[in-house]
């Protein structure tokens, strides 16, 4: 299982994320795009680096808005993985 990060590494990896947001032990974004045919797009992208990671993130689709949610669950919070498949998916257009 991997560590939990204490709050001050929390908060020096929050900062190189733009857009994303830390809340209750979780890292959240919502990107929004054109239309729903964009957004579901853009979740197929994700497949490949939370498949690659072993690590995957809640997802929540509302016609052209993708939220999604990274957080340890076995854990009970942040860790590195977290971080390491926001950082993917910030790279993902």
């Amino acid at each position: 299982m991997a560590q939990l990060l204490t709050e001050a590494e929390i908060q020096e990896q929050a900062k190189v994320l733009a857009d994303w947001t830390v809340e209750d032990s979780k890292l959240l974004i919502t990107r929004t795009f054109k239309d729903f045919i964009e957004a579901i797009e853009f979740v197929n992208k994700l497949v490949e680096p939370a498949e690659s990671a072993g690590h995957h993130p809640d997802i929540e689709i509302s016609y052209n808005k993708v939220k999604i949610i990274l957080t340890t669950h076995d854990a009970g919070g942040l860790t590195q993985p977290d971080f390491d498949v926001a950082q993917a998916i910030s790279q993902i257009n």
